[in-house]
């Protein structure tokens, strides 16, 4: 029996997956999970991972038929806490989809609003601070964490104008 914690990760895409395409000089969301196995990666075998890739989208792009799929690939795997990679931009719509679809589940979305594949500081911040809360307890509900924050989905917010995750 292992005794290493378990996390669900669905990566949905989102910024902190994008790449730099040089033949059309535009950023993209490849249909792959390289940026997210490079956040894990620093972890080594400390986490039992499971590793979903799902929707694939810049969140702008996301409609209610992605976030519902992303609630049914949660209710599908009962147990387990979840962290979603997921676009900074829709990220409370999906929260606030997830909260009504998925109660009882410990739940937390975080993301970047640079690419990995930029460099990556941010992405990894966020990552190790969702992981960190999301293993901390196991006190059901849904959670962003961005910014050096984690809060419940509805008490924190993206300020457009500071380029920043603020707490309301």
């Amino acid at each position: 029996m292992s005794d290493k914690p378990a996390m669900l990760i669905i990566n949905t895409g989102g910024t902190l997956n994008k790449r730099y395409d040089p033949l059309t000089g535009k950023l993209y969301v490849p249909r792959e999970d390289t940026a997210v196995q490079a956040l894990i990666a620093p972890f080594g075998d400390n986490l039992k991972v499971t590793l979903m890739g799902a929707i694939y989208k810049d969140s702008l792009d996301m409609d209610d038929q992605d976030r519902v799929e992303i609630a049914n690939i949660i209710s599908q795997r009962p147990g387990q806490p979840v962290l979603v990679v997921h676009g900074t931009d829709t990220m409370a719509e999906t929260a606030a989809v997830l909260a009504k679809e998925c109660s009882g589940r410990r739940i937390v979305l975080t993301g970047a609003m640079e690419p990995v594949a930029f460099g990556g500081m941010e992405a990894m911040s966020n990552f190790a601070l969702s992981v960190g809360f999301l293993l901390a307890d196991d006190k059901p509900g849904v959670f962003i964490g961005m910014h050096g924050l984690v809060r419940p989905h509805e008490k924190i917010k993206k300020d457009r104008k500071r380029g920043l995750f603020v707490p309301l």
